[in-house]
C-alpha cells in the first residue's frame, strides 16, 4: 500500500512548473491572511467548525485528478489537515499522494512566492 509522501517546500516549488496536480485545502480565509501557492486549487476540505462533505469534496477532486496514479500536492497550514486528506485518498486506491511538510508556515517561513485570489 502507498504512503503519504513529505515534500519539503524547495521540491514543492520544482513542482509548480511542472504543472502538478496541487490542491490547497485550507478555508477562504486562510487563503486571504497568506495567499496560496501559484497553481495550486483552492478547494476547502474542513470548514471553520471542521465539518465537511465528502462527497462533493471528491466531486471537485475528480474534476483535475484523471488518474489514480496521478501526483498530487496536498497544501494546509502546518501540514495536519493534509495528513488526514491525503491518508484518506490513499485508502480510496490513490497511489501518488503527497503533502508540503510544515504547510504553508514553513513556505511562508522561507519566504516563498505566493500569489493572492
Amino acid at each position: 500500500m502507498s504512503s503519504l509522501q513529505n515534500l519539503l517546500p524547495k521540491q514543492v516549488e520544482e513542482l509548480i512548473s511542472q504543472n502538478t496536480i496541487m490542491f490547497d485545502i485550507r478555508r477562504p480565509s486562510e487563503w486571504q491572511m497568506t495567499g496560496i501557492i501559484k497553481n495550486a486549487i483552492p478547494l476547502t476540505f474542513f470548514d471553520d467548525y471542521g465539518y465537511y462533505d465528502i462527497e462533493a469534496w471528491m466531486s471537485e477532486f475528480e474534476k483535475s485528478v484523471k488518474s489514480k496514479d496521478d501526483l498530487v500536492v496536498l497544501i494546509c497550514a502546518h501540514a495536519n489537515r493534509t495528513r488526514s486528506v491525503g491518508n484518506f485518498l490513499i485508502e480510496q486506491g490513490y497511489t501518488n499522494i503527497a503533502h508540503l511538510f510544515g504547510g504553508m508556515a514553513l513556505w511562508n517561513d522561507e519566504n516563498r512566492e505566493v500569489v493572492f485570489l
